[in-house]
Formats: C-alpha cells, sequence, structure tokens
C-alpha cells in the first residue's frame, strides 16, 4: 500500500526547481503555475537565494507549486486524470498539495489559496514578536512538561523524538538556555506563531475563499493533520484545511493511521526529503522514496507500482 506525502513550509532549499526547469514541459507548467498565483516560481526556485525563499509569502506558493508539478509528472495528470492512490497526507502546507494532487481541487484553486495563506501569515510573521523551535529528542512528557513550563505550545508532533513548538521570542530564548534532558534544539528561520490562535484570522480569511470553491470527492483515502484519522469527503477535508491553520499538526497521529492500514511505500513530493526522513525513524519497516528531480521520475514509477494498490492506471 501506498501513501503519496508532500512537505510543509521549511522544506525549500536555493535552487531546488532548477533541474525541473531544464525540460520545457515542465518549465512551461511552472510558468502557468506562476501565472496564476502571480509571483515568478521560476526565479525563486533557481535563481533566489536563501532568505528570499524564506519568505512566507514566497516559500508557500513555491513549495506547492512544485509538489504539483512532481504529482503531475509521476502521474501523468497532463491528460486530466487525478493521481490514483490508496492513501495521501500533507504537513501543514502540504495538505494543500495532496488535495490537488489527488483531484479534490483543481491546481488553479489550489496556487489561488496557497498565495493567500502565504500572504496573511507573512504580514502576521512581520509584525509578531513570536517564533518557532524544533525540539529533537529527550523523554516526551519532560519535553512537554518544559515546553508548557516556559509558556510555550506544541504545534507540530512530528511521532517520537520530534515536536515543534511555538510563542514568544522570550519564551524560546528561555527554553534554549534551558532545554530539557537529552535533546538538540533547533530554532525555526519562521516568524511567528503558525498554528496556533495567533493565526486564526488566516483561517477566517481561507474560510471565505474555500466556501466558493467546490471541491471534488478525493479518489484517495486523505489523512487530516488534526487528528490522523481518514477523510474521503472533499468538502469536510478542505474545511479542515483551512482550520488546520491555526490549530496543531498531528504528524505523529497520521504516522500511527499508515501503519493501522498497512502502508509499505511512503513516497514524498518534491521539495523531499523532511517527511522521508522522519518516517525512516518512526516507520523503519516502510520502504520511502523521495522525489527532487526528473531523472528520478521512472524509479519513483517502479516504487509506485511497487506499492500502490489503488485500481486502474496510476
Amino acid at each position: 500500500m501506498l501513501v503519496m506525502v508532500a512537505p510543509g513550509q521549511g522544506a525549500q532549499i536555493p535552487g531546488f526547481l532548477k533541474s525541473w526547469l531544464e525540460e520545457p514541459a515542465f518549465a512551461d507548467h511552472i510558468h502557468w503555475l506562476s501565472t496564476v498565483c502571480g509571483i515568478d516560481l521560476e526565479h525563486y526556485g533557481s535563481e533566489a537565494d536563501a532568505d528570499s525563499i524564506r519568505d512566507t509569502a514566497i516559500a508557500q506558493p513555491l513549495i506547492v507549486g512544485t509538489g504539483l508539478l512532481g504529482a503531475r509528472a509521476l502521474f501523468s495528470r497532463s491528460a486530466g486524470r487525478p493521481a490514483l492512490l490508496d492513501v495521501a497526507a500533507g504537513h501543514s502546507l502540504g495538505e494543500l498539495t495532496v488535495a490537488a494532487s489527488v483531484g479534490m481541487l483543481s491546481e488553479e484553486q489550489t496556487m489561488v489559496l496557497v498565495r493567500e495563506r502565504g500572504r496573511a501569515m507573512a504580514a502576521t510573521a512581520a509584525k509578531s514578536r513570536a517564533g518557532m523551535v524544533a525540539v529533537l529528542g529527550g523523554d516526551p512528557d519532560d519535553v512537554q512538561a518544559t515546553i508548557e513550563r516556559h509558556g510555550l505550545v506544541t504545534v507540530n508532533d512530528n511521532g517520537p523524538g520530534q515536536v515543534v513548538a511555538a510563542g514568544a521570542r522570550e519564551a524560546i530564548a528561555r527554553l534554549v538556555a534551558e532545554p530539557p534532558a537529552a535533546t538538540r534544539i533547533r530554532p525555526l528561520q519562521i516568524a511567528g506563531a503558525f498554528h496556533t490562535p495567533e493565526v486564526e484570522h488566516v483561517a477566517v480569511r481561507l474560510g471565505r475563499c474555500a466556501r466558493a470553491i467546490t471541491p471534488l470527492t478525493p479518489p484517495a483515502r486523505l489523512l487530516s493533520n488534526r487528528d490522523g484519522e481518514v477523510v474521503t469527503d472533499g468538502r469536510e477535508m478542505l474545511d479542515r484545511i483551512v482550520r488546520q491553520v491555526s490549530l496543531p499538526v498531528r504528524w505523529g497521529l497520521c504516522m500511527e493511521t499508515m501503519t493501522r492500514l498497512g502502508v509499505t511505500g511512503l513516497l514524498e513530493l518534491p521539495p523531499a526529503s523532511t517527511l522521508t526522513r522522519i518516517a525512516r525513524r518512526a516507520l523503519p519497516d516502510v520502504e520511502t522514496f523521495a522525489l527532487n528531480t526528473p531523472d528520478q521520475l521512472d524509479d519513483a514509477r517502479v516504487f509506485v507500482d511497487k506499492h500502490n494498490t489503488a485500481p486502474g492506471p496510476a
């Protein structure tokens, strides 16, 4: 059984789109997605430096657009066919990527939503005195207690040994100075406390856009970041994606559901590596594939054929 996954913000690195742009068909499609969202994804994905693509308003459309390109190339969506998959799940922002990749939303609807999401979150970050920090390792109970003691909240539970906390920068500084035992603390280059009530207004703004969209029934079982549960109704999933902006990401629960469903293969859409690394620790019996460049497509198709049990051509 195959699960296709898509990463969230922070997966981008300078130049990661360059190899895709060397092929005219892929370059044309990125140009089209750039036109839809009003952001030059070609430039930012090939020439811009790390600081430029760290901007939330740029990073979010860039990551989603690249994921859509990878899914289209892998599953031949140029023929108008959505990806036929067993299971799909996105991490935070990646929920939008998989929603379009399986045909629940159109690519154009998705690029408008991610543009508005990125702009609104970037505007909040510009005024915020909050931030986010990853806590790696340690005893889970001790980690959670320490996060709470410093006045922070857990916003990402990425499975055993990796959580992300958010809150005031002063509180993050205290956590860095007094971390839980046997942990490594890694401040994230994200200004703002995303996935907390600080960005509730972003969910409201997205909700207005989402109400104008009629999502289709997804042909794959989608896993929700809210609780890791399977969602098969397009409207419910879109509502969950909108609300997830201000709610914690329970990726660990998503992986528990993958295990329960019997997933044997996990393929991560570009820019890939984050979720593949997590899966290698948390799901050691699941084979993984990180798709990052077009020269991997043939091997990726072999991987999909090996694990995918969805009916019909992939």
